[in-house]
């Protein structure tokens, strides 16, 4: 795809914090993996709209899926919240969880929660920090620079400071890498 091959950026995989949200006993890659596989059932279902937009962005659809996996596990702890589609205290929305925040991301959610509208919208604002990150880091190569965009879709480009500590500020400090090995597996197995 036209922003990096996902499958030659290096990653350390999921913190032993995330790999907890799984009761998982192991961190790492191999957390990151059992994740993806964990929500692929029922990311089959968005799979269709996940290609759609990708196309559209020019964007690899397994690192769209592996951002759903991370945000919303494919939607699995959002679809019960009243309405559906809303987490982080309703500060985020959807299945790529949009921030809607005005203090953080401040956009203003667009279609259902799991439309493609929303995809399209999630993965326009991917591409607007691939592009900021690309400008700020001119001497990255292209796979940094992806990476990089996808710690910045959780935490702004702002606080993307060097390559080495890009997680410094994330989720978990390890949302780019986290993302980065499950949309490697989900481009091993169909995305």
């Amino acid at each position: 795809m036209g922003y990096g091959d996902i499958t030659k950026v290096e990653t350390s995989g999921a913190s032993s914090q995330t790999a907890q949200q799984d009761k998982l006993g192991y961190d790492g890659v191999r957390a990151s993996h059992t994740m993806a596989k964990t929500d692929s059932g029922r990311m089959e279902k968005y799979k269709v709209i996940i290609k759609n937009v990708a196309k559209k962005h020019d964007v690899d659809p397994a690192v769209i899926a592996a951002i759903i996996s991370r945000e919303s596990r494919a939607g699995n702890t959002i679809f019960n919240s009243d309405p559906p589609g809303w987490g982080d205290n309703y500060n985020a929305f959807g299945l790529m969880q949009v921030d809607v925040n005005p203090s953080g991301g401040g956009h203003t959610a667009r279609g259902a929660w799991d439309s493609e509208e929303h995809l399209d919208q999630g993965t326009e604002i991917l591409v607007y920090f691939i592009k900021r990150i690309q400008n700020k880091f001119p001497g990255w190569s292209t796979e940094q620079k992806l990476k990089g965009a996808v710690a910045a879709y959780n935490m702004g480009d702002g606080n993307v400071h060097c390559y080495e500590n890009v997680d410094s500020h994330t989720t978990g400090k390890d949302y780019s890498n986290d993302v980065v090995a499950r949309a490697q597996w989900y481009k091993q197995n169909g995305f």
